[in-house]
């Protein structure tokens, strides 16, 4: 039924209702607050570089980002890549006592035997889908979810909440699969937020672009999906954000990006995903910057979570208005990643 909704209506539909959908979360930080655009840092490397990984995190902090989670696609997916790469986090995360949660994006049962080892798992991720069939073409199903979630819950990380769940999603996986039982996308993709909406997730995205032109044919349908995406979740009780992207043989350009990322700010979106210079060196595709997430903050007034937002007044990283300060002479907190970028 949500879905049929959703194409009933127009660009500014679904915009004005998913703008009236709040849906708050917390693990070492709120999200979803009126008033606050969130942010995935995603400092990704090709070959799972602890040294290059921290740099990309140092960048997006001094930016602003992160406060809906620093996560980690790994390029090497297995238990111990995993664990070294939760280790390095927590460690960083520690080292200047930052209110944000960490996730390294390993497949679901991998993330159970680390929480089984002691790994320092604050978040666990999966893919998933809109049928069983497609589920299982990610390797989950409905009880492995559950005992995954079940082992966060233990390990009790979070601090002003206990959401430990991070969903992934995107139109077209069905289909590409051909797992979709002759449902239209947005139909299955809707399905899904019913999947992660039982879990309590702390944070749900779609990857709206990134599975092709083969789905999603050109930059027009990306933006439609994604506020598609957004509405459908929001109105089921997700706290959802969006993967801003396209892959590089989709008829799309950042033009559509910017396009899409400001409608999403206005639609009220839960978090947006940035990558260095817009451009995953891993994944090899074309999603939003860290200079975007300034941008859109600048614009609409819009702030990060607001523990992540004091977090960067102590640390002398923005100004009296909020915004990210002149570094050209760094208070203590500033220096000291400064300083750090600088020894890596």
């Amino acid at each position: 039924m949500v879905a049929a909704v959703s194409k009933l209506m127009r660009n500014q539909d679904l915009i004005a209702v998913a703008r009236k959908c709040s849906v708050v979360t917390a693990f070492r930080n709120t999200l979803g607050l009126p008033g606050r655009l969130s942010t995935r840092l995603q400092p990704n490397h090709p070959t799972d570089e602890p040294r290059a990984i921290a740099i990309s995190i140092l960048d997006g902090l001094l930016y602003g980002v992160g406060d809906a989670v620093i996560g980690i696609n790994p390029a090497t997916d297995n238990v111990q890549n995993a664990i070294t790469l939760l280790e390095m986090l927590d460690t960083f995360r520690q080292q200047y006592d930052i209110p944000v949660q960490t996730c390294v994006l390993t497949h679901v049962t991998n993330a159970i035997q680390a929480m089984a080892k002691g790994a320092p798992t604050d978040l666990v991720f999966q893919s998933v889908a809109g049928t069983e069939a497609a589920n299982r073409g990610f390797g989950v199903d409905l009880a492995v979810l559950r005992e995954a979630h079940d082992a966060g819950q233990t390990l009790k990380r979070g601090t002003v909440g206990s959401n430990v769940m991070y969903f992934e999603t995107g139109q077209g996986a069905a289909l590409s699969a051909d797992a979709h039982g002759g449902i239209d996308q947005q139909t299955v993709e809707t399905r899904a937020y019913a999947v992660c909406r039982a879990f309590k997730p702390l944070i749900v995205n779609t990857v709206v672009g990134f599975i092709g032109p083969e789905y999603l044919f050109d930059g027009k349908q990306i933006i439609r999906a994604g506020l598609e995406d957004h509405f459908c979740g929001k109105l089921l009780g997700v706290p959802m954000g969006v993967d801003v992207c396209y892959t590089n043989h989709a008829e799309a350009d950042q033009d559509d990006m910017d396009t899409l990322m400001t409608l999403l700010t206005v639609a009220g979106v839960t978090f947006l995903i940035c990558v260095p210079g817009a451009d995953d060196v891993m994944l090899n595709y074309q999603s939003l910057s860290n200079h975007d997430a300034m941008q859109l903050r600048a614009i609409f007034g819009v702030k990060p979570a607001p523990e992540f937002e004091a977090w960067l007044a102590r640390m002398g990283m923005t100004d009296d208005n909020g915004r990210i300060a002149d570094f050209s002479a760094p208070q203590a907190g500033v220096g000291r990643l400064l300083a750090h970028a600088t020894a890596l």
